[in-house]
C-alpha cells in the first residue's frame, strides 16, 4: 500500500510539529513548510524519518506563497494549514497580524485549487478565537458551540495585539469558508478550533528557557518564587496531543467535512496550574507561591461556558486531563534543566 501524503504548513510549531510527528507514526508522507533550511533539517534531525521532507516558505503572506511547494508536490491528497501568526510582540495589529493570517489562508487555498489536483481535503487551524466573544468572557450564561461566530470588528481589531490576534483567527477562517463556497473546489475543507494549548513539546530538545505564548504559562508558573503575585491567566484547555489526533480524524473522516472541531477540555486558572504544581512536583515547587489552594473551581463558575459536545462525539476520543498535562509539561521542564 503506497503511503499518502500530506502536507503540514508551517510545520515547525508547537501543534504543527506534534501533528506532523503523529501522522509519520501512523504511516502517513509528510511534506512540511517552513521558513528556513534550518528549521526544516531540525525538524529532519528530530524526527529520523525518511517520510518526511520540506519545502521553504519564507513569508506566507506573500502572493503565491505556496505555489511552487504544491507544484512540486502533485501527490499531496491532504493540506492541513497550521502556520498563523500567534504573538503580541508588534506594532499594527492589521498589519502585523490579521493581514498576514488572512493572506496566508488565502495562498494556501489558491495553491491548492489551482496546483493540488490529488487534494481532497484541507484543514484549516482556526482557534476557539474566531468563536469567543471577549466582551462576554465573563458572562456566565454566556455558552458557545461550534456554530458561535466571533462577532469583532476590523476596527475593534486595531485597538490592542489581543484584539488584533482574535480578529485574525476570525477573519481567515471566514475567508477560508467563503473561499470554499466562492470556488467550489475539489477539496473539502474543515477547521480546528483549540482554546489554549498546554502538553509537552513534540521533542524534549525543543523545550526553550521561554516557550511558545500557551505552554509559557505552565512555564511561568514554575519560575515564581515565595512572594510573587499569582498571574490571572484563565481561560480554556486542551492538550497539545489532542490537538494533533484531531487533525488527523479532521481530514480523514467522512463525518468531519465542513465541521468546525471545537477542542477544549476545561475551564481553568492559574491557581489550578499552580495546585497541580505543588501536589505532584512539591520538591520543585517548595518556594513557589500556594496562593489559595482549591479556588479555581470557584473562579470558573463566573465564566463563560463552552459546549462541544458534537465535536467529542465525532473525535470519539477521551480528552486528556488537565493534570496530566500540566505533570508531562512540567516533567519535561525540569528534566531539560537537569540535563543541561
Amino acid at each position: 500500500m503506497s503511503k499518502e501524503t500530506v502536507f503540514v504548513s508551517g510545520a515547525s510549531g508547537f501543534i504543527a510539529l506534534h501533528t506532523v510527528k503523529v501522522l509519520i507514526e501512523e504511516g502517513y508522507k509528510v511534506v512540511g513548510s517552513v521558513r528556513s533550511t534550518e528549521k526544516g533539517e531540525n525538524i529532519k534531525k528530530l524526527l529520523k524519518s525518511d517520510d518526511f521532507s520540506y519545502e521553504i516558505v519564507p513569508d506566507i503572506g506573500k502572493p503565491g506563497a505556496f505555489d511552487e511547494a504544491l507544484q512540486k508536490h502533485t501527490e499531496v491528497t491532504a493540506f492541513l494549514h497550521i502556520a498563523s501568526p500567534f504573538h503580541f510582540k508588534i506594532t499594527d495589529p492589521i498589519k502585523d497580524l490579521v493581514e498576514p493570517a488572512v493572506e496566508g489562508t488565502k495562498n494556501a487555498l489558491k495553491a491548492i485549487h489551482k496546483y493540488g489536483a490529488n487534494v481532497k481535503r484541507v484543514v484549516v487551524t482556526s482557534s476557539y478565537a474566531a468563536i469567543m466573544d471577549i466582551e462576554k468572557v465573563s458572562s456566565p450564561e454566556v455558552v458557545s458551540t461550534e456554530e458561535t461566530w466571533n462577532p469583532i470588528t476590523l476596527e475593534d481589531a486595531s485597538k490592542d495585539p489581543i484584539r488584533g490576534y482574535l480578529a485574525s483567527k476570525t477573519f481567515a477562517e471566514k475567508a477560508a469558508w467563503d473561499f470554499v463556497k466562492a470556488e467550489k473546489p475539489n477539496f473539502a475543507l474543515s477547521t480546528v478550533n483549540p482554546v489554549y494549548v498546554f502538553g509537552p513539546q513534540a521533542f524534549a530538545e525543543e523545550v526553550k528557557s521561554e516557550l511558545n505564548t500557551s505552554s509559557e504559562i505552565i512555564n511561568a508558573i514554575t519560575k515564581l518564587k515565595e512572594n510573587d503575585e499569582i498571574p490571572s491567566s484563565s481561560g480554556f484547555f486542551i492538550d497539545v496531543r489532542d490537538v494533533a489526533k484531531a487533525h488527523l480524524k479532521a481530514f480523514s473522516s467522512e463525518e468531519t467535512i465542513g465541521q468546525r472541531l471545537l477542542m477544549s477540555d476545561r475551564f481553568f486558572v492559574a491557581q489550578d496550574i499552580l495546585d497541580i504544581y505543588h501536589k505532584n512536583f512539591p520538591k520543585e515547587a517548595a518556594k513557589s507561591p500556594k496562593g489559595t489552594p482549591g479556588s479555581g473551581e470557584k473562579a470558573s463558575e463566573g465564566a463563560a461556558k463552552i459546549d462541544n459536545s458534537k465535536t467529542r462525539k465525532l473525535l470519539g476520543f477521551e480528552f486528556i486531563s488537565l493534570e496530566k498535562s500540566v505533570v508531562d509539561s512540567i516533567s519535561q521542564i525540569i528534566n531539560a534543566q537537569n540535563n543541561k
